[in-house]
């Protein structure tokens, strides 16, 4: 299920990188430039992570993070062009989950809203993951494919089990990329595409019509969720 965060903050430009750059990731953004929309969107619909600017034109960020947590245990993340540590403490005493200073990179704020999630939901990565026929041991770093070894290297290795853990999300190859960052100490010397296409050779019954590893033009690969 693809997990749902509100933004809230008035800076059009920001707002508008965070959504684009948030989506590619896999997430759904819903932007809204002031306090008062977006409590209102907090009361109709579910979010699975606030993003919030401390600076609102029509209220204060603190205050909307207490009102938000007097009710609700939604993470919050918090952002601030001010660079008062005492808001920072201020934020983070009354249930803020994070602080990020601006500017940022866009990097950055994405590795701190999985980490966010990851603690909210309490998951970790599966050991072992069936799909279909496709078997993926990640304890023992290989897949099998109607009980046979998959010849992938282990970058390659780590490319499918990060499109099985997003297992029925379309994912752009700038956010593959960055959770690979660290997983291998393989060079990224080939694209992302080629790597799926070795990839595909290995767990695909036809490698040219592939139904495991899906492209989605102009936007990344999606790993289908139901497999033969």
């Amino acid at each position: 299920m693809t997990q749902r965060i509100l933004l809230i903050d008035d800076d059009v430009r920001l707002s508008g990188m965070v959504s684009d750059y948030l989506a590619q990731a896999g997430f759904r953004v819903t932007p809204s430039a002031t306090a008062r929309e977006g409590e209102q969107r907090l009361k109709r619909e579910r979010y699975d992570l606030l993003i919030l600017d401390l600076m609102l034109p029509d209220s204060d960020g603190l205050e909307v993070c207490r009102r938000v947590r007097q009710s609700s245990d939604l993470p919050v993340l918090m952002l601030t062009a001010r660079g008062d540590a005492m808001d920072r403490v201020i934020g983070l005493e009354i249930g803020a989950d994070d602080y990020l200073p601006k500017p940022f990179e866009p990097r950055e704020l994405l590795a701190r809203v999985r980490a966010i999630l990851r603690r909210k939901t309490g998951t970790a990565p599966r050991d072992l993951m069936r799909f279909g026929r496709l078997e993926i041991d990640r304890a023992a770093r290989r897949a099998r494919l109607d009980g046979n070894d998959c010849m992938l290297t282990g970058h390659q290795f780590a490319l499918l089990s990060a499109l099985a853990d997003h297992a029925g999300r379309v994912m752009s190859r700038d956010s593959l990329m960055d959770l690979l960052r660290g997983e291998t100490s393989e060079a990224f010397d080939r694209s992302v595409d080629v790597h799926i296409s070795r990839i595909r050779a290995a767990i695909e019954d036809d490698p040219k019509k592939p139904r495991r590893i899906i492209t989605v033009r102009s936007a990344g690969y999606v790993f289908a969720r139901e497999q033969d």
